[in-house]
């Protein structure tokens, strides 16, 4: 990280990919191309992320090819004007990771990683869950993205006195 002064730590990170609306999913295609999707992904711990898809498509031609997978997520993204020198600058909160996709088999897991999924987006609509699992379920796949290594946070965010907070000095 060329600024290290805005690095924050793993708990930080994982808080932006859970708060973030969607994350930015690259893939290299089979042709070695890159290709990159923002997607809806839900995770059970700190390694462990989902998300559903086609049963065919680029996503998974892409995972039977190179399983490696890149994740990027921006939240609080504000352009505003350094108050101390006038500077056009942006506040944000960012995080990245790396992990290795998986396309789930097991019918359990691929429900429950459903169901987190649906509870992170659809909370107040669990009560339709079990139907739509029963119309969907075959023609849906489930990816798992497992990290490789720790997610890592970046910042830029100032204080009320117009100060950068740096190097994980919260408010």
């Amino acid at each position: 990280m060329r600024k290290a002064s805005r690095e924050m730590d793993v708990v930080f990170a994982l808080e932006v990919l859970d708060k973030a609306p969607y994350i930015t999913v690259s893939f290299t295609r089979p042709d070695g191309s890159p290709y990159g999707v923002p997607l809806s992904l839900a995770r059970t711990d700190d390694k462990n992320f989902y998300f559903h898809c086609a049963l065919e498509g680029d996503k998974l031609d892409c995972i039977a090819a190179n399983p490696t997978v890149a994740l990027s997520a921006v939240t609080r993204c504000t352009p505003t004007v350094g108050p101390k020198d006038g500077s056009f600058t942006l506040q944000y909160k960012s995080a990245m990771a790396v992990g290795i996709a998986e396309i789930v088999t097991d019918n359990v897991e691929k429900i429950e990683a459903l169901r987190l999924i649906c509870q992170r987006f659809l909370p107040h609509h669990m009560d339709a869950f079990d139907a739509a699992i029963e119309r969907s379920l075959k023609r849906t796949a489930v990816v798992k993205i497992t990290l490789t290594e720790p997610p890592t946070g970046k910042r830029k965010q100032y204080d009320k006195q117009g100060e950068e907070m740096k190097w994980k000095r919260m408010e």
